[in-house]
């Protein structure tokens, strides 16, 4: 919890300071005199990587023979990637409330994603078992996977005071003491290759990702993982190599952020296809539609592709807005105009949904019906912003067909629900939503047997059985059994009214020892379209709209999944063009307040939206066929960068532009110019 002997990186805490009152703590930090002897400081991971310096053994996906391939392709390509870190910038810093309880326990309010994370850290922390830790959790300020792992330390100091001194103890960050102190998403190093066959068809990819883990593994080697999963993106390549790195650096210990390293591995084959694309003098966008996946294609970690959206984004997308034309209507207006310049980039997604680490791929629910027909739920979901909350209250109300307002959701607490993996990965609204429908449905049935009972019908009408507007119904017709009747009879009968439910994602699995398996349950695709005029004075741009067929499956919520979609193509725009996370040599957070971090605001977001769901049944595994949409559309935002860079293209077509982002308006102006035109 605390430095031991070394100091890792700037913003590691070294003590704890208790007072009862702000004023009281800051004088004493006044006091305190540290002296250290200073050590070498790393904080690029190529270097690290050089020294050996690693948080865990790298990792390698195989398939096929790319080394066979290469010496028979047509068109070879080599380059480096750069893409940068992002401040998760939460609304709600991070914090957490505790105070001792019964039995030598202690209670601790925080704000996390991962309640049961803060229980186990907290309990080794005072070496007392998991019992004697509750973890409570009523809803964040938001998250991004900043509170994933990273709320633990905060919850064990308010925890170590409250347990030490019996007193109630909060512990509460400044902004910029947050943004100093916790880490960001992983920024990445990179290198690819890749070949193809003379008619521009893959045959083979090579990557090597250097991550800047930061100075502890916290969640890098996980993020490091899914980065090789999604190496691919949504391209059919019969020959992949792809090589990961975690690098030990001195900066604060990177963790999860939203996308959990897919959009790092997306970016750098992106940027080697638009390499490839301009070298060949074609469209990019053709040589991503000529390369797209399939169902029956295999992917370099051994699952094989089932119910492929792929193409079927693609082209209902080109159907709504044609790609061509477009690029017609652009010449024309960079024709008539010399310091504005437009441009589009078309950004396909695969990604998949489940936790890469398969013992995670659980949930537990409790549901007590009480006898005046309301319906208290408890689940190991925590509501961030995404919507959780409802959907879950969504399926209660579904399943008893009862009214939304007869059900309340209770907070996340360990005590109620133990066991729970973080909200995360996109898999909450799956793992928590189907773990409640099986409790929901142990007390249905339970309920329908009765009602056949009490409606004088045999054993073998109760599949006829159904609970929905608040009655009995049987084939279709309505009972003069309401629900009220029915649950205070079955009370009255010794029913039971509560059940604990329980899932577990059938038929994942991954063999890190041979780096082969079927670790997602589904896979998420969409194709966005980004259109950008760009000021060739200024270096500034605006995005006229981002345009996309996602596949939302079945979706359960329509405007919950919408906000999602907005909300994540408005991050990754902010990755990929503003956010600029900058340290010195020495290990300096230099954008350390919002005066030195710009993220995007009204001004910086596109002017359109316009989403569009694709027309299909969904995937058993998603709960109600709704397939999870927190974090695929956050890979949406890298067709901004592309955007950008073919607009700078338009106006000065030997701008030198590196692919690093992200891609911001000073970076922009510099190219614009250089070398001179």
């Amino acid at each position: 919890m605390l430095a031991d002997h070394e100091v890792h990186f700037r913003g590691q805490p070294i003590l704890l300071i208790v007072a009862e009152n702000d004023d009281a703590a800051h004088e004493a930090y006044q006091l305190i005199q540290i002296q250290m002897e200073p050590l070498p400081i790393i904080t690029d991971p190529r270097e690290a990587f050089a020294q050996g310096k690693l948080l865990s053994p790298s990792r390698k996906f195989v398939m096929g023979n790319v080394d066979e391939a290469f010496a028979q392709c047509t068109y070879i390509f080599e380059g480096q990637t750069e893409s940068g870190g992002q401040e998760h910038l939460y609304l709600e810093t991070q914090g957490a409330y505790a105070y001792p309880t019964e039995h030598n326990s202690v209670r601790i309010h925080s704000s996390t994603q991962g309640p049961t994370a803060v229980q186990r850290t907290v309990a080794r922390v005072l070496g007392v078992g998991m019992n004697q830790v509750e973890v409570d959790v009523a809803r964040l300020g938001g998250g991004f996977g900043g509170k994933e792992d990273q709320a633990s330390g905060w919850g064990a100091m308010a925890a170590l005071v409250a347990f030490v001194l019996k007193k109630p103890a909060k512990c509460v960050p400044h902004r910029m003491e947050d943004m100093r102190m916790t880490g960001k998403r992983n920024p990445y190093s990179s290198d690819y290759k890749i070949g193809f066959d003379a008619n521009h068809r893959i045959l083979a990819y090579q990557a090597t990702f250097y991550q800047n883990g930061g100075a502890a593994a916290d969640l890098s080697p996980a993020i490091l993982e899914r980065t090789l999963f999604h190496a691919t993106n949504t391209y059919h390549i019969p020959n992949v190599q792809v090589t990961a790195h975690s690098c030990k650096t001195n900066l604060p210990p990177n963790t999860a952020f939203r996308g959990f390293g897919g959009p790092q591995g997306m970016f750098v084959i992106e940027s080697a296809l638009d390499h490839a694309a301009k070298s060949l003098g074609i469209a990019t966008y053709t040589l991503q539609r000529k390369n797209m996946m399939g169902n029956g294609y295999e992917f370099s970690y051994g699952q094989v592709v089932e119910q492929c959206q792929a193409t079927a984004c693609w082209d209902e997308l080109n159907k709504q807005y044609p790609f061509d034309e477009l690029q017609t209507q652009i010449n024309t207006f960079n024709q008539q105009n010399r310091y504005y310049k437009k441009a589009f980039s078309l950004m396909p997604i695969c990604f998949g949904i489940s936790f890469t680490n398969t013992l995670m791929n659980q949930a537990r629910a409790l549901v007590h019906v009480y006898t005046d027909g309301s319906v208290g739920i408890s689940t190991g979901a925590v509501e961030m912003g995404q919507g959780v909350n409802t959907k879950m209250v969504q399926v209660a109300a579904h399943h008893f067909g009862i009214d939304t307002r007869l059900v309340k959701l209770e907070t996340t607490n360990t005590t109620r629900v133990a066991n729970t993996s973080p909200s995360a990965a996109s898999a909450t609204a799956d793992l928590n939503g189907k773990a409640l429908e099986d409790a929901c449905l142990q007390i249905t049935q339970r309920l329908l047997a009765f009602a056949a009972d009490v409606l004088q019908l045999t054993p073998t009408d109760i599949p006829k059985l159904a609970l929905k507007n608040n009655t009995v119904w049987v084939d279709d017709r309505q009972t003069t059994l309401t629900w009220a009747d029915l649950v205070r009879q079955a009370y009255m009968k010794r029913l039971n009214l509560s059940a604990k439910g329980h899932y577990a994602t059938p038929l994942i699995h991954f063999d890190k020892t041979i780096e082969k398996g079927h670790p997602f349950a589904y896979h998420v695709y969409g194709t966005a379209l980004t259109i950008v005029t760009l000021d060739c004075l200024r270096g500034t741009y605006t995005f006229d709209a981002v345009n996309v067929v996602h596949d939302f499956g079945s979706t359960m919520n329509r405007q919950i999944d919408i906000g999602q979609c907005e909300g994540g193509i408005v991050q990754g725009i902010g990755w990929m063009t503003l956010e600029d996370v900058v340290y010195n040599a020495d290990g300096r957070l230099l954008s350390n307040a919002l005066s030195t971090y710009k993220i995007p605001d009204v001004y910086a977001v596109p002017e359109q939206i316009n989403l569009h769901f694709l027309q299909t049944e969904g995937h058993d595994l998603a709960i109600f066929k709704s397939k999870a949409v927190g974090e695929p559309p956050l890979m949406y935002g890298i067709g901004a960068y592309f955007a950008v860079r073919n607009a700078i293209k338009v106006f000065n077509p030997q701008a030198n532009i590196p692919y690093n982002a992200p891609i911001t308006p000073e970076k922009v102006l510099m190219a614009l110019y250089n070398p001179l035109v």
